[in-house]
């Protein structure tokens, strides 16, 4: 009898290990070259052709029903991280334009990643003219913001509905988002290359002050309320 109990218990251990390994994606970033200068342009074509599409579609907040939609591409060059956004949605909002403003508001696109796969994570987040917000820490509680200097000097991102900040507008609307992200920006991670990297990572879409605010991952994030700072919830990269 107790070969038998044990026996159910190791077989109901493995079916909940099989069930969280399946929760976890993994995406590999492919390494690339780019001749021509980094534009808007450029970068979307050398994703286009070498990067897979990707969407950002999981609801798992019943609270909130809206689904816009997502999908990104992202490819690296050693010490450049090539990103691409493509979103669908009724209702864009852009009132921030200071780097490390609450972008999380407006309409915006945002990436967690993990380096170290050690539980600190660097939170990049966008809104949809490309005012950047980044900070680095374990959890939402202890964040330390990332230099504003920094980041309008290293950062550059192209936006298709422009660099100006305006008020909520309504309607069909599709919006692209080209970003590069160079390794320099990693403070926290002394000689830090994307070449060969492991990383945990996830990617997001939100807007908290939109007329129908909503929170989408690519990893599902399995808690009671929307919450994106949640490395335990990562997906996995895995760079050329």
């Amino acid at each position: 009898m107790k070969i038998y109990i044990i026996a159910i218990f190791f077989s109901i251990v493995l079916i909940e290990c099989v069930k969280m390994d399946s929760d976890v994606k993994i995406l590999k970033v492919n390494k690339t070259t780019i001749s021509e200068p980094l534009n808007f342009k450029s970068i979307s074509k050398v994703l286009e052709n070498e990067a897979d599409l990707h969407s950002i579609d999981l609801v798992g907040w019943k609270k909130f029903p809206y689904q816009p939609k997502v999908d990104f591409r992202i490819a690296h060059i050693d010490s450049l991280l090539l990103l691409k956004f493509y979103v669908n949605e009724n209702h864009i909002l852009a009132k921030r334009s200071s780097p490390n403003s609450a972008t999380h508001k407006d309409s915006c696109v945002e990436f967690f990643i993990d380096p170290n796969q050690d539980g600190n994570y660097y939170n990049f987040e966008f809104n949809c003219i490309g005012t950047t917000h980044l900070a680095y820490g374990p959890n939402r509680q202890k964040r330390t913001f990332i230099d504003k200097d920094l980041i309008s000097d290293q950062i550059r991102v192209w936006s298709t509905l422009g660099n100006q900040i305006f008020d909520e507008r309504s309607g069909n609307f599709n919006w692209e988002m080209v970003i590069l992200i160079p390794s320099s920006i990693f403070i926290n991670n002394e000689n830090f290359s994307f070449t060969k990297l492991t990383a945990n990572a996830n990617f997001y879409k939100c807007g908290d002050e939109t007329q129908k605010p909503h929170y989408l991952t690519w990893n599902p994030v399995e808690t009671s309320n929307p919450d994106f700072h949640r490395p335990e919830f990562f997906g996995k990269l895995i760079f050329e």
